[in-house]
């Protein structure tokens, strides 16, 4: 009986982080392009819709950490994979910038719940049942939903479905999940209500190293997770690999958790994290160092194979390092992760715009995750 709630619970999990950030985060990229052609969007408008996303996940994320949320989690769960496939069918409709900001924002507030719930729920059922090995399959599920959601934008696109199609039939799919989620995750223990006030996490050189570190990575990565098939659209050598590209990226980042996490094991969590900084570094210059499909295609694989392993290597380091209570670090991670994320897009958009191509945004991301591996070796 444990085995198969352990692995319902590890499928309902992978699930729902499919649909709220394999989808509801990322499948903006994809659908980006034909938005670009069809809207006239400057790439700073574009990183700006962006940015919005990433500003709602830093709220829902900071809200998280700190609030006490009344009932069943399970139930705030299915409530924010309902407002992620709702806000992710939503931007198929034209209503202007502000639509889309807005729009945008509450998707990644829904996307942070639905990550911290979904984790926080289904670790404590595999804990409970002694099948902590499976939280690979939970985490698995970014992947999943990043390569779905590039098959299904690439399927529309050849049948010849416009944008906002792309985007309805992502919330379509992502409602399909809801419903798989709602029948697989079971309602899972929850946290007492007096647990007493929590003490204050102590910081350290090492704790704020480790935050600068993460927030560049939220940066370095964010440049190349945005544009990359835009990228590829305005390559002519490669644009024929556009509707394969972000598979890629999903393919590569399905087994990234469990692999990095086993180097952490390895080697220690600060060196496995500088180690896939480093790597992501190298798949962000591959990018757009060369016009050939081998470079475009290894920046996709390392980008997909690196971000989730150095977002779950990262707060793994920070709980070593916190002494306390651990959601303060927690917290501040998140903080300087999401600053990160909603710079990025912003600043690629603008110098794209001045300078007619994505390089000197990749530089920079790629010297900001340089500096991001030294810190956390320091």
């Amino acid at each position: 009986m444990d085995n198969t709630i352990s692995l319902r619970a590890a499928l309902g999990g992978m699930i729902a982080m499919g649909v709220a950030v394999g989808i509801g985060r990322f499948v903006y990229t994809p659908i980006l392009p034909p938005m670009i052609a069809a809207l006239g969007l400057s790439k700073a408008t574009a990183g700006l819709i962006a940015s919005a996303n990433f500003a709602g996940y830093l709220a829902g994320a900071l809200g998280a950490a700190r609030a006490s949320l009344p009932g069943p989690r399970r139930w705030w769960l299915l409530g924010a994979l309902a407002i992620s496939a709702v806000t992710t069918a939503a931007m198929g409709y034209d209503g202007g910038l502000g639509w889309f900001l807005a729009v945008r924002f509450a998707g990644g507030v829904a996307s942070a719940l639905v990550l911290i719930l979904a984790t926080a729920l289904v670790l404590e059922t595999l804990a409970k049942a002694g099948r902590p090995g499976l939280g690979a399959v939970h985490f698995a599920g970014v992947g999943v939903g990043i390569a779905l959601s590039a098959a299904l934008v690439a399927g529309l696109a050849a049948y010849g479905a416009d944008w906002a199609a792309m985007w309805a039939g992502s919330g379509a799919v992502s409602c399909v999940g809801l419903l798989a989620v709602a029948l697989l995750l079971p309602n899972g223990p929850e946290a007492a209500a007096h647990a007493g006030p929590a003490k204050p996490a102590q910081r350290d050189g090492h704790l704020t190293r480790m935050t600068i570190a993460y927030g560049l990575f939220g940066f370095g990565y964010v440049i190349t997770a945005t544009f990359l098939v835009a990228i590829v659209r305005a390559t002519p050598s490669v644009r024929a690999l556009e509707p394969v590209i972000w598979i890629l990226v999903g393919l590569g980042a399905a087994p990234s958790v469990w692999l990095w996490s086993l180097l952490g094991r390895r080697i220690g969590t600060a060196r496995a994290f500088a180690a896939a900084a480093l790597t992501e570094a190298v798949g962000v210059l591959a990018s757009v160092a060369s016009t050939g499909a081998l470079s475009v295609c290894l920046g996709a694989v390392l980008l997909g194979g690196t971000f989730m392993g150095l977002t779950a290597l990262g707060l793994t380091r920070a709980r070593e390092l916190a002494t306390g209570d651990p959601r303060r670090a927690m917290a501040a991670m998140t903080g300087a992760f999401g600053a990160g994320q909603i710079v990025g897009p912003v600043v690629a958009g603008l110098l794209s715009d001045a300078l007619g191509g994505f390089v000197v945004p990749s530089v920079a991301a790629a010297v900001g995750l340089a500096v991001a591996a030294w810190l956390a070796r320091r």
